[in-house]
């Protein structure tokens, strides 16, 4: 196995920087404006997007790619402050979004809306998207292949 070479040690650090330039930039703007946290934003809109305010906590640790004690505790904090709630069923729990939740995700959407346009799609040119998309679509499916 070789080392990088020269090229590709710097494509390796441009894309570290601009992938964590955009998602501190993306997640500190949806912090500064609404409270949540990424991992709240990240739970909020799954719930609400995927499972339309209610969704199984294993299927929510599967979308997420969390551990389930992770996601566990995670849960318990956001219920503390009043954002989901939990209940038992048949051979599991069910994850749902309180009145507080919902609207919590239903202020944040636009601002990370705004926040992705600003510090990401504006800053590709629109005739390069697809193309960008591609690239990236390919890195998750040799990623997952692994």
């Amino acid at each position: 196995m070789t080392l990088l070479n020269e090229s590709e040690m710097a494509l390796w650090h441009v894309w570290k920087r601009a992938q964590g330039a955009v998602w501190t930039r993306v997640t500190a703007e949806i912090a500064d404006e609404t409270g949540l946290s990424e991992q709240d934003f990240a739970v909020l809109t799954r719930v609400h997007e995927i499972g339309d305010g209610v969704l199984r906590q294993s299927a929510l640790a599967a979308l997420l790619e969390w551990h389930r004690s992770r996601l566990s505790h995670h849960l318990t904090r956001m219920a503390d402050r009043g954002l989901i709630s939990r209940r038992q069923v048949d051979g599991g729990v069910e994850v749902f979004l309180t009145t507080a939740g919902r609207d919590a995700v239903v202020r944040a959407r636009p601002v990370h809306a705004e926040a992705v346009r600003r510090h990401l799609l504006d800053a590709i040119p629109a005739s390069e998207r697809a193309a960008f998309e591609r690239i990236l679509v390919g890195l998750t499916l040799s990623a997952g292949d692994r």
